[in-house]
């Protein structure tokens, strides 16, 4: 190995040098190729060391038979070092008609040409930008040649992978094997939805805001975070580390039972106190009376100005002053849970244009509906927050900056796999997977 490294370096300073100087970054760049080959060959030699996994003339299918030994085959595996080539003692069950590969299930590379080391690589970048540009950065930086497919593929598998660990890590806290003693003050949960873009075929028979077609789906992101203090100020301060996040393109049905399990697995049984924040939206409180029914019910007071906010500018005209003062009044009442004189006020609104008057109408249904939810004078006296933006700047972070970015179009099956690697990481998982995939 060390006259290896010494001819290197003769060939480096010869092709390398201009003028009697060495071009560093073609150097370092040539060492670490190098490297990486000199690594491979050695981690090839350690995989064939075992005789190629031949276990004896025969080894159980997986289903119950036996399959016997035929031959020993090839296999080409990317690792984060190099290519390398395993040989493999082939088995063959003759009553499943497969094939059975010990030595590949122990190295984990079932069904796979990447090593375990270079998928999670590539769900890493796959799940944090477009697979073109991850494909370019793993070229770039770890020196692994991969095409954006394969990036695609992997980030959608482990997304896949995902999601059965994390319903499967709940089965003992359902069943009542896992006892948690810790105390929860105070458990946030809140969820939202925003619009994914799809392929055409995902929106059939969907009709869209603005056409006969939709062109998006609705992605429902959920959060999880507690709360154990106040600032010096009094306000409501979330506990570090403490928000986990879930979120898939599917019913609201199948959210709710979403939402719930990581409720459960973040200690709903647990909490003194539960909280729902939302934004005001019906399937929003109809999944909190079904799963979360001692919870304490909050729209989101930002959503509620907003709400405000437009109805004035309608009525009163974008331009005209006396919809800030009108909208002004209506914060305050807001602040000081006087939601009766806001429907109070609403009510009061007159217009000519029939379009206007129905907009008020909704919005006096929708004070009066969420009355007990804008109590936010006495959920600040008990030190609650009253805002959902955590999972607002959820639906930006986790799904915006990645699923909606110019050009893009998903399936709900790719859609979800991302969401699912990215909730994973922002929720501080992603080791955690990573070591129970590997136990399981």
């Amino acid at each position: 190995m060390g006259q290896e490294i010494e001819r290197l370096l003769g060939r480096l300073w010869g092709s390398g040098a201009q003028g009697g100087r060495l071009d560093l970054e073609a150097s370092e760049m040539a060492i670490r190729s190098s490297m990486h080959q000199l690594g491979g060959s050695l981690l090839e030699k350690v995989l064939n060391a075992d005789g190629g996994g031949y276990v004896g003339q025969e080894v159980d299918c997986g289903q119950g038979h036996r399959a016997r030994w035929v031959d020993f085959r090839r296999k080409e595996i990317v690792t984060v070092l190099a290519p390398v080539q395993v040989e493999r003692a082939y088995y063959h069950c003759r009553d499943c008609g497969g094939g059975v590969i010990p030595k590949d299930r122990d190295l984990d590379v079932v069904g796979s040409g990447f090593s375990p080391g270079v998928r999670r690589l590539l769900g890493r970048v796959g799940s944090q930008e477009s697979f073109q540009q991850g494909r370019q950065d793993l070229e770039e930086l770890a020196d692994i040649r991969v095409t954006a497919k394969q990036v695609e593929r992997v980030a959608e598998r482990l997304g896949q992978q995902v999601e059965a660990l994390r319903v499967e890590e709940l089965a003992p806290v359902r069943s009542g094997q896992v006892i948690v003693l810790k105390t929860i003050p105070k458990l946030y949960i809140a969820y939202d939805g925003t619009g994914v873009p799809v392929v055409a075929r995902e929106t059939e028979g969907r009709a869209g805001k603005q056409g006969p077609q939709a062109k998006t789906r609705e992605a429902k992101l959920g959060c999880v975070f507690t709360q154990t203090r106040l600032d010096e100020d009094g306000q409501p301060q979330r506990d570090a580390g403490s928000t986990s996040y879930v979120g898939a393109i599917e019913t609201a049905e199948a959210f709710g039972r979403r939402i719930y399990r990581e409720a459960v697995r973040r200690g709903l049984e647990q909490a003194q106190r539960v909280v729902v924040l939302g934004d005001g939206a019906v399937w929003i409180w109809k999944i909190a009376e079904e799963h979360f029914p001692a919870a304490i019910q909050i729209v989101d007071l930002y959503h509620a100005r907003q709400h405000l906010a437009e109805l004035a500018q309608r009525v009163y005209g974008p331009a005209s002053p006396q919809w800030k003062t009108w909208v002004a009044a209506r914060y305050r009442e807001l602040d000081a849970s006087q939601v009766e004189k806001v429907r109070g006020a609403i009510f009061g609104l007159k217009t000519r244009d029939q379009g206007v008057q129905q907009g008020i109408e909704r919005e006096r249904k929708y004070f009066e509906t969420n009355a007990e939810r804008m109590r936010y004078a006495e959920f600040r006296h008990q030190g609650l927050f009253v805002g959902s933006g955590v999972v607002e700047a959820g639906c930006k972070t986790i799904i915006g900056h990645r699923l909606k970015q110019s050009g893009m179009h998903w399936t709900v099956r790719g859609a979800n796999a991302i969401i699912a690697l990215r909730c994973l990481n922002l929720s501080g998982l992603w080791e955690q997977f990573w070591e129970n995939r590997a136990s399981a």
